[in-house]
């Protein structure tokens, strides 16, 4: 399947939002392609996970985005930034799941880029990769408290797979302010999952209540 046109998928996103229910199908057509190859992305990161499927994952954030009561995308880049968060919850909710199923972990303190690689490692098991996704997403829920645009940033890029330029266009930014967040990230992140990890904090708030 061929690319989706910017210009086509931002047509089909005003028709949606507008009621046209045929937009539906026509949209998923058109953006499939590229929610398929992201969602691989997150799939090689959970290696050792068999029932998280590459297709069963981009039918899950689709249809996440569609079940949404108010539809409000600009555009074809601003659709893909929504589906990044999109894929972050669907991700989170998995791993929250896995780590209730087996309590503890073995997650170490690294770099977002760091903890890309090492999710990415043949030997890590299903129960690490859990832990690693819940201690990134309880901090990266603190940092949005005080750099919003910066946690956006880390969403398109850690859990989207965007690049800086398809980054900087969904949130309607220069690249050099996307590189200069990633970089506040990086370094604000990793102090946090280390707070996170060296104090035996819960990464899940909620099931400390």
């Amino acid at each position: 399947m061929a690319s989706s046109s910017p210009d086509t998928v931002t047509e089909l996103l005003v028709d949606l939002r507008n009621g046209d229910a045929r937009a539906v199908d026509a949209l998923y057509e058109e953006v499939y392609t590229q929610l398929h190859e992201r969602a691989h992305g997150q799939r090689a990161q959970w290696k050792g996970e068999p029932t998280l499927r590459t297709t069963a994952l981009a039918h899950e954030v689709y249809l996440k985005l569609v079940d949404q009561d108010e539809q409000s995308w600009e555009s074809r880049s601003h659709f893909f930034g929504v589906a990044a968060r999109a894929m972050r919850h669907i991700l989170v909710d998995r791993a929250r799941k896995r780590r209730a199923q087996k309590r503890g972990g073995t997650a170490q303190t690294l770099s977002l880029e760091a903890l890309r690689a090492s999710l990415q490692r043949e030997h890590a098991t299903a129960e690490e990769r859990s832990e690693m996704i819940m201690v990134l997403d309880a901090a990266l829920g603190r940092f949005e408290e005080e750099h919003a645009r910066a946690a956006r940033v880390v969403e398109c890029r850690f859990f989207g797979g965007m690049t800086i330029e398809e980054t900087a266009e969904a949130l309607g930014v220069s690249g050099s302010t996307v590189s200069r967040d990633w970089d506040l990230a990086q370094s604000w992140l990793y102090r946090e999952m280390k707070r996170i990890r060296e104090g035996g904090e819960e990464a899940d708030e909620e099931e400390s209540g």
